[in-house]
């Protein structure tokens, strides 16, 4: 192990950073707490000694912290939570308001506005942007992700890195542009180090993306990635059973949409030889827009 040096210490700054990156947001002690004191095995008591006088001694003690000290601990008043920490906690309280709130959005303004206020969710709090749509809501074709990345956090919106590149080509390869199809994720912020949305965070999250398809109102909706398709599908399948075949989703108010499947562009982008079956389900996108008109 290679020991610490005084004069190597890192940026404050670039400290802060990392703990912002996973998911740290507050302190549990307001001041340092020697961790390996409090666990260390109390020595074994030894039996009495007989002093010279032939008094018995008394066995001597071991403790870890002066009475003082303890007597300080008890009487400290409780560590200060940041607000987020407490109006963050996923719940369903929280499930429940964002129903509440879908609902009652009647406008794509209205409800991103209720998303931008919406606490309810923990991801929030390490998220830079509120990562809610891109294109035309008005297009016929609406393409759903899972989650933002760091560009698309950076930038407040969604596929705009190396991922979205690659969907603009594979757009471009059917005739469509970002002017002619409308963008979203099922999670409008971006998980911290963009590890995995827990399930009850993509619970938290399902009525604003469902409300949102609902208010766009699309004829073709594309999944792309199986999170995508498993949330909005109802199903537990995965990807690549799903891809290719076409699959249904429907709205609070019962309107039927036809949802393709498809492989996510981050993951063609590691997996490059699947790419032939993206082109497969993407012409079979162009296919059916024919078909609706």
């Amino acid at each position: 192990m290679t020991a610490a040096f005084p004069n190597n210490r890192p940026d404050i700054a670039d400290l802060l950073a990392f703990y912002a990156s996973v998911g740290v947001d507050e302190a549990l002690e307001d001041r340092p707490v020697n961790r390996f004191a409090e666990v260390a095995p109390k020595p074994m008591e030894r039996a009495p000694t007989v002093a010279s006088s032939g008094d018995t001694a008394a066995p001597q003690r071991s403790t870890n912290i002066s009475r003082a000290e303890a007597g300080d601990r008890a009487n400290a008043p409780p560590v200060a939570r940041p607000p987020s920490a407490t109006t963050a906690v996923p719940d369903e309280a929280q499930a429940a308001l964002a129903r509440q709130l879908a609902t009652t959005a009647t406008t794509l303004d209205e409800l991103r506005q209720h998303m931008a206020s919406f606490d309810g969710c923990n991801l929030k709090t390490t998220a830079k942007s509120l990562v809610f749509a891109d294109g035309n809501p008005e297009a016929a074709v609406m393409l759903v992700g899972e989650a933002p990345g760091r560009d698309e956090d950076i930038e407040g919106l969604p596929f705009v890195g190396r991922s979205g590149r690659l969907l603009d080509r594979m757009l471009a390869a059917i005739g469509l542009d970002r002017t002619s199809v409308y963008i979203a994720n099922v999670i409008p912020w971006r998980p911290p180090g963009n590890r995995t949305p827990t399930p009850h965070e993509t619970e938290i999250c399902r009525p604003f993306i469902e409300r949102q398809i609902e208010l766009v109102n699309p004829k073709v909706l594309i999944n792309l990635g199986g999170p995508s398709a498993k949330t909005l599908l109802n199903t537990s399948e995965g990807i690549l059973r799903l891809r290719g075949n076409w699959r249904v989703h429907t709205t609070a108010s019962g309107i039927a949409i036809p949802a393709m499947p498809t492989l996510h562009p981050a993951y063609l982008l590691r997996t490059p030889a699947h790419k032939k079956l993206a082109w497969r389900d993407f012409l079979e996108v162009k296919a059916k827009l024919r078909e609706v008109g």
